[in-house]
């Protein structure tokens, strides 16, 4: 076998390398019991930064429009507090903000299907600072969902 093919490419990254190599990883979201596709499947990234975009979209509007005079490091200061609220407010009620209802998502705690407002909290804080969102595991969780225990799922 080929090195490259055993490391595998910038492009398809360490996880098809290892399939080809003949490891069996499974699909993403078997480990935590979750259908392969459909509803109830883990969430594409795609999906969710559509969702991310919508959100952030709408918090730097109500920003804009109804606290800060004009577009400046203010207004991207108060979108990302009204984007900490609205993220714990809806998916710690709900487990969907608007951008997620509109793509069709909903978070919800590993296991029980349901999401604790505590751990909603520790999930938007650290989606906040975004370092956390950005570490995915093998299932395309971010490590802002595997500490707070919960998962992405489409509806």
């Amino acid at each position: 076998m080929d090195n490259r093919q055993a490391i595998g490419s910038w492009l398809s990254g360490p996880r098809s390398a290892m399939e080809a190599a003949g490891a069996d990883l499974g699909y993403r979201g078997e480990q935590l019991g979750l259908p392969e596709s459909g509803p109830g499947s883990i969430a594409r990234p795609g999906r969710r930064l559509g969702a991310l975009a919508v959100d952030w979209s709408l918090c730097v509007l109500i920003a804009y429009g109804l606290i800060t005079d004009g577009y400046g490091q203010a207004t991207s200061n108060w979108a990302l507090l009204i984007f900490l609220v609205l993220s714990i407010l809806t998916v710690g009620t709900l487990g969907f903000t608007p951008g997620k209802r509109l793509f069709g998502l909903r978070v919800v705690q590993v296991g029980t299907g349901q999401v604790h407002p505590g751990r909603a909290l520790l999930r938007s804080v650290l989606l906040c600072l975004a370092v956390p969102a950005l570490i995915w595991d093998r299932d395309g969780r971010g490590l802002h969902d595997r500490l707070a225990g919960t998962v992405e799922i489409r509806l």
